[in-house]
């Protein structure tokens, strides 16, 4: 999979792998497209001696141990800005130069894609794309012989500005720890941020949902005056909920290294913090059921198409934050919680003050089209059901099929819970049954669907 950047494809005007000559040729001139953290431009091929060499290595090494980036070859810059194009040879031995390189100079062998975009009036020339995304088997070490006498400078490169620093070797041991222990980290890490998300409710007492996102290759989200008025302008701007083009965020505010985001009621509260992991709540619509000969309690249902639809628009808001804010690539672990009081919630069992009664039972139910009248789904009610999915953050963030999929994974381990062995809303191919949504949200996601030309959807 081609790394994916927003900043570097609203700058280059698509996917670094759709790009076209002319796409990259007008960045001549351009002070927007100055070399920076991940960017960098190169008027020639690297030379095949040694210094050229280690010199390739290191530029590679130095983007995969940061945010990853983009090497431009054929574009000549002067202060940093693209000034001249200078086409490079497209031949299949530079290709093969590149991976020899990387495969013999660094350790372990940094990730990355090349990208041929040929000129088209002379197609055996054209721009190289070297596309480094960051690396979750950092840090890289240079091991090609160094050219230039060094003191005290251990080798491994990351990216600074516009050009390369190296990493101090505290850097380089907290990088090794990062990466062996990354995977017990994300689970704690994915407990950690829901249940500070919901000690932040702790005093509600109706059905929500919650859907946490940790990404499998943390990021980094500088957050600072100017950074800020960018975010909280974003946030605001947001149409969450998909289809239906009204904005639903009134408020942002900064937390202790993270984003807090709610609805001007208060009701929805998204945490984005700062190392791309975060975490939305949302209230669950809620009917009530009256004592009937089948059921003789009190009790309140949620409709399948309302947790499905949350579950729609919460993962791709996550995925953006995670992507986008913070630079993490990759894979995510997402967890989607269902509780009916936010009493139910494990992070409430050492409350000193419970609730003085326990809430209603909680099901999951659908209402007869017609009649609007209770239709007994679930076999049994629940308090408390979670259910856990892995997923590629770039497919959920811009709303591909991976998106429809990862919902409906997530949707069905929910519902289990509840007695349900599907949602019957979305399939686990992705397919919507738009009819099967709730009356309140059916025509929106009608509209969405026809917007996304991997996602099929019926009534």
């Amino acid at each position: 999979m081609v790394m994916r950047s927003r900043r570097l494809e609203d700058l280059l005007g698509g996917r670094l792998n759709d790009l076209r000559y002319q796409d990259i040729a007008e960045l001549v001139g351009n002070a927007d497209a100055a070399e920076g953290e991940d960017l960098d431009y190169k008027q020639a091929h690297y030379a095949t001696d040694e210094r050229g060499k280690e010199e390739l290595a290191k530029d590679m090494a130095a983007f995969a141990n940061h945010t990853g980036g983009l090497l431009i070859l054929g574009m000549a810059e002067a202060k940093g800005v693209p000034n001249k194009v200078m086409d490079v040879d497209l031949d299949d031995r530079h290709f093969r130069h590149i991976r020899q390189v990387i495969a013999a100079n660094t350790a372990p062998p940094v990730p990355y894609e090349p990208i041929a975009v040929p000129n088209p009036d002379s197609p055996g020339n054209g721009f190289l794309l070297i596309a480094i995304p960051r690396s979750p088997l950092g840090p890289h070490a240079v091991t090609a012989p160094p050219t230039r006498q060094s003191k005290d400078v251990l080798r491994y490169p990351r990216r600074g500005g516009s050009g390369t620093e190296w990493l101090t070797e505290t850097a380089v041991a907290t990088s090794y720890r990062a990466r062996f222990s990354a995977a017990a980290q994300r689970d704690q890490r994915v407990t950690e941020v829901e249940e500070d998300l919901a000690g932040a409710i702790a005093d509600r007492t109706e059905p929500h949902l919650i859907v946490t996102l940790v990404p499998e290759i943390a990021g980094e989200m500088t957050i600072d005056s100017a950074r800020f008025a960018q975010y909280k302008d974003q946030l605001l701007a947001t149409e969450f909920y998909l289809g239906q083009g009204h904005r639903l965020f009134g408020d942002v505010a900064v937390g202790a290294r993270r984003l807090i985001v709610q609805e001007t009621r208060g009701a929805a509260r998204a945490e984005f913090h700062r190392d791309g992991s975060a975490a939305i709540v949302l209230p669950l619509h809620r009917h009530l059921s009256v004592p009937n000969g089948d059921e003789p309690n009190w009790l309140q249902y949620v409709e399948p198409g309302d947790i499905v639809y949350q579950l729609l628009c919460a993962l791709p808001f996550l995925a953006g934050h995670a992507r986008d804010r913070a630079a993490a690539s990759g894979t995510a672990q997402v967890k989607a919680t269902v509780v009916d009081d936010m009493a139910s919630h494990p992070c409430q069992r050492l409350n000193a003050n419970p609730r003085p009664s326990r809430p209603l039972p909680l099901t999951v139910d659908f209402l007869h089209p017609v009649t609007s009248q209770r239709m007994p789904t679930s076999t049994q009610p629940c308090g408390f059901a979670y259910s856990e999915a892995t997923v590629f953050l770039d497919d959920v963030a811009d709303h591909g099929v991976g998106l429809a999929q990862a919902t409906a994974a997530l949707a069905d381990e929910l519902l289990h819970a509840f007695g349900l062995p599907e949602n019957q809303v979305i399939t686990r191919d992705g397919h919507l049954n738009t009819g099967s949504f709730t009356a309140r949200n059916r025509g929106a996601v009608a509209r969405w669907a026809a917007q996304q030309p991997l996602i099929s959807a019926a009534e």
